[in-house]
């Protein structure tokens, strides 16, 4: 149960995070319900099982900025991740500050995208058990503007969704050292799903079936390069997570150490399992079979369905109680990781005070927990590819490629700085994760819908951003005068 909070200003985080909560947090975040549901649509973008080219390409992607966040996390261990980092970064009063504003402004909408994406994701496959809960109750069509045409819908799985996040929203209103115990159990359950996936698909594999390319598989032309841009923002998705250690910094014991360690550690277990795991299902399921469930209701649990053609009833069930659980320890540490984010900024001034208020008991910071649980709920009404689509877009624009080149700057302006983690192969990494992002934002078709979106969010940051500047400052001017 949820108890009575009590401010307390002088209330500090507790260092309870170790290596191995540092890495259980980010392999569950993840690993999440992502790869269990995006298969069907990243070999459906490229038409084939070269589709494995845009999972390899977002493993490279993903150590290439690990990289860039394993420095930074070392040298600016503090809680707040990006906002810490684009604050420094970029120097100067304004200019920074106005950088992490926006960060944290895209932030109370890209991580309740985030959380809802594997909200959403978890209650599909619970259509595993009841195939009438994804039947539409109601549908609304906002108006549009320019090409912006949100679309709201609500089902019974919009329900389960949204009852996710109350639970974990309810489980992680608590100390943060029970918190760390969690993560193991969670961690332990989300491995033995992935283990046995991969057993399964390894155990029964079929070769002829997994690289029995199309005619023109590999022809590099126009429609490959698009295809490949799908396929490398949905695994980019499924990748992202490897920097929710940075975001607990003043959580975190011995930061300077276990922050790059666990990035990286992340990063290569679960590039490894991604891998085997997708060549080992397309091994089983053929890929003609994918391709036609990407625009269907089995799209929604194919692990399920996998288990349930090679072990029978009892297969199917298990695995989806199983990837259910997946999905839930993601929402669990992308709420854990993202809370503490608002309330980094609330600390520096840098936004709405309320945000910074921590539990005098449980030292936690719950508004911002129970702020982002509670947009998280709104964002449940809209479709899982919407979701994710606008969730990428928003952060490599807003996030990423902002950090990434700031770190560039901040080398070449400041070879003094001290920085106890220096990234391997310095500036190659960095390039290549620039590289990657900008190829993914603009080799899509229809990739202008979701960069509107992001101008939109950027435009009204800004202007909220300047409203308080001129607030502030008057603020200032009338306590000098009275003075």
């Amino acid at each position: 149960m949820i108890s009575a909070p009590q401010d307390n200003d002088n209330a500090k985080l507790v260092r309870g995070l170790t290596l191995s909560g540092t890495v259980s947090l980010n392999m569950i975040d993840m690993i999440g319900v992502g790869p269990f549901i995006t298969i069907p649509l990243i070999i459906s973008a490229m038409g084939g099982p070269q589709a494995m080219i845009g999972w390899i390409l977002g493993a490279v992607i993903a150590m290439s900025d690990g990289l860039v966040w394993a420095e930074l996390g070392a040298a600016m261990p503090g809680s707040g991740g990006t906002y810490r980092y684009l604050g420094e970064l970029y120097g100067g009063k304004e200019l920074g500050r106005l950088m992490s504003f926006l960060f944290i402004w895209q932030m109370i909408f890209s991580a309740p995208l985030s959380i809802a994406s594997g909200c959403i994701g978890l209650a599909e496959y619970s259509t595993y058990f009841i195939p009438g809960i994804g039947h539409e109750l109601f549908r609304v069509e906002l108006p549009a503007v320019g090409m912006i045409h949100p679309i709201l819908n609500a089902s019974g799985l919009t329900f389960v969704a949204m009852s996710a996040i109350v639970i974990a929203v309810g489980l992680l209103y608590r100390r943060i050292t029970i918190v760390n115990k969690l993560l193991r159990y969670l961690w332990l359950v989300v491995m033995l799903t992935v283990g046995w996936v991969i057993f399964a698909g390894v155990s029964h594999f079929n070769g002829q079936i997994a690289f029995d390319f199309p005619s023109g598989a590999f022809s590099l032309s126009k429609e490959f390069f698009l295809g490949l841009g799908s396929a490398m923002l949905i695994s980019t998705y499924d990748y992202w997570g490897y920097y929710n250690v940075c975001f607990l910094g003043d959580e975190v014991s011995n930061p300077e150490k276990t922050i790059p360690r666990t990035i990286i550690i992340s990063i290569l277990l679960v590039g490894f399992i991604y891998i085997v795991m997708n060549i080992s299902i397309l091994g089983v399921v053929p890929w003609q079979e994918l391709v036609k469930s990407s625009g269907g209701t089995e799209r929604r649990y194919l692990i399920s369905a996998m288990m349930e053609r090679l072990y029978g009833s009892w297969g199917g069930s298990l695995a989806t109680v199983l990837v259910v659980w997946t999905a839930f320890a993601s929402v669990f540490s992308l709420l854990l990781g993202y809370s503490r984010v608002p309330y980094a900024a609330a600390n520096d001034g840098n936004f709405f005070r309320i945000f910074g208020r921590v539990h005098s008991k449980l030292r936690i910071p719950y508004i911002s927990l129970l702020t982002l649980g509670a947009v998280a709920l709104l964002f449940c009404f809209l479709s899982l590819v919407q979701v994710i689509a606008a969730l990428v877009v928003i952060r490599i624009l807003v996030q990423f490629i902002a950090q990434t080149a700031g770190l560039i700057a901040w080398r070449w302006n400041h070879p003094e700085a001290r920085r106890p983690f220096k990234m391997w192969l310095y500036p190659l990494p960095a390039v290549i994760s620039l590289a990657g992002f900008v190829f993914i934002l603009f080799s899509r078709n229809n990739f202008s819908q979701e960069i509107a979106y992001a101008a939109v969010i950027l435009t009204a940051g800004l202007i909220v951003y300047w409203i308080r500047s001129i607030f502030n400052r008057r603020r200032e001017n009338k306590s000098s005068v009275a003075f």
